[in-house]
């Protein structure tokens, strides 16, 4: 520089606003000075694990016009299959299984009865009870424990059921058909709210629930819908949804609606006790989701059958275990533990000391467009969730991140009328470490007492990364 060189001075700007990427105490810092900040959410993608991320290239690489066709094609059956109700069943008539002796499906992957979590293991003895086999709950788990009644995990047998149920061959289930693609799916009528089997307990009144269900309302349901005939489930969720609904945690517009449509054939019964029937509906309002997930269950089915493809078909949890696996007639389970429910509401004096962990097949739901897929509309959720409906559409626009479409069906009035996201890509999964958040209530871990909260389980991320390694390894590494 000579000395007509004149430097130009470095002039500091007055304001900073600033976008963060890494680690967030930097953000956190900036933003306690009340300046503009924004976190940029980047994560080393599948955790930075070398052979992970070998096999996302693979996937996104050569494999990926493979594995996008096969999703477009299992899209179209979650997104477009109509499944109908078409009855009330007697489990053990139409779920060959249960045809074989003493038979128990629970929820969630198989498990010995020495695992079970104990809402689960009292659920357990209260359906031995109901069935006959045992006069108490005590003689009821001795059967349990030596074997003498054979336990199976109901999603193997086409068959879904919600939090901890078991249930044996004299449970009336719904009946849900899609024809056009030959697949039928049963669900065990709900059993309502209060002391009942399903959120853990064992008492007499819980076993009664279960002999009322079988003995009256199944019954009466039967009539009411051979008169009424085929009903579109997926048609009245879809009303549901408009109407504050995420089909999961909340469910009472459905079953309204449900109600509406069986009210002309239920009042034209017979059955000498419809009047305690029509009580126990009356009273129900989770009525709609076990025929909601066996809707789902139908269309994961359907869906299941194309190979080759990304997307999760199943997710289930016994309190003890997560299961997740892709479409595909030989699609293996792959497991991880069952997590626990967090941003929970409590019922008072319950805290996360009582909780058990997340339970339940109804995470099927998630895989369709409902449950945590429509929290962007429902304020039931939101109450869970902080109190904000942004608190639950952030529930919905995570999830969208990783999934192949939007629904067609489940539009989302305050989502800007969007379409639920539909179809779950275990490679956006393992790759932005952004799980299904599932809706869901929360047990007692220890003394039977039953439902104590509700909140949102977030799936266990391993479980996606061995059933996407499991699909690089099918498709060739």
């Amino acid at each position: 520089m000579n000395a007509t060189d004149t430097a130009t001075p470095v002039r500091l700007p007055g304001e900073v606003n600033v976008v963060n990427i890494g680690l967030p105490l930097f953000a956190e810092a900036i933003a306690e000075q009340k300046r503009p900040v924004v976190q940029v959410d980047w994560r080393i993608p599948g955790g930075g694990d070398a052979e992970v991320v070998a096999a996302l290239r693979r996937l996104y690489g050569r494999h990926a016009a493979t594995i996008d066709a096969a999703n477009k094609e299992v899209f179209r059956r979650l997104d477009r299959g109509a499944p109908q109700l078409v009855g009330v069943r007697t489990a053990g008539e139409v779920i060959p299984i249960l045809a074989e002796g003493r038979v128990l499906l629970h929820c969630g992957p198989r498990i010995a009865i020495e695992d079970t979590v104990d809402p689960l293991r009292r659920s357990m003895r209260a359906a031995v009870c109901a069935e006959g086999w045992a006069r108490d709950p005590e003689e009821a788990d001795a059967l349990l424990l030596d074997g003498s009644v054979r336990l199976e995990p109901a999603n193997a047998h086409g068959v879904v059921v919600p939090m901890a149920t078991a249930m044996g061959p004299g449970t009336p289930v719904w009946a849900v058909e899609l024809a056009d693609a030959g697949v039928t799916t049963y669900a065990p009528i709900g059993q309502g709210p209060g002391d009942v089997a399903w959120f853990g307990r064992d008492t007499p009144g819980a076993i009664d629930r279960l002999v009322l269900l079988r003995e009256v309302v199944g019954p009466v349901l039967a009539a009411a819908l051979a008169e009424a005939g085929p009903v579109d489930v997926m048609s009245l969720a879809a009303q549901a949804v408009a109407m504050g609904d995420d089909v999961h945690v909340r469910t009472q517009a459905a079953t309204n609606l449900l109600l509406r449509n069986l009210l002309p054939a239920l009042v034209s019964g017979d059955h000498p006790r419809r009047t305690e029937a029509a009580t126990f509906l009356s009273g129900n309002h989770l009525l709609f989701l076990t025929l909601a997930m066996a809707a789902a269950r139908a269309l994961t089915a359907w869906a299941a059958e194309v190979e080759n493809s990304s997307v999760v078909t199943g997710m289930a949890r016994n309190g003890t275990d997560f299961a997740a696996w892709l479409a595909g007639p030989s699609s293996d389970w792959h497991l991880a533990p069952a997590p626990m429910v967090e941003r929970a509401l409590y019922h008072p004096g319950r805290s996360e000391a009582d909780a058990a962990p997340d339970i339940g097949d109804s995470s099927v739901l998630e895989l369709v467009g409902l449950g945590g897929a429509a929290a962007a509309g429902s304020p039931a959720v939101a109450q869970i969730v902080g109190g904000t409906m942004a608190a639950a559409a952030e529930l919905t626009t995570q999830l969208d991140q990783v999934c192949v479409g939007n629904s067609s069906r489940f539009m989302i009035p305050v989502w800007g009328m969007k379409g639920s996201p539909v179809g779950v890509d275990v490679r956006k999964v393992v790759e932005l470490g952004i799980t299904p958040q599932v809706t869901t209530g929360i047990l007692h871990n220890a003394d039977g007492s039953g439902q104590v909260g509700a909140g949102v389980a977030t799936a266990p991320v391993q479980a996606f990364v061995d059933t996407m390694m499991a699909l690089d390894a099918k498709l060739g590494s």
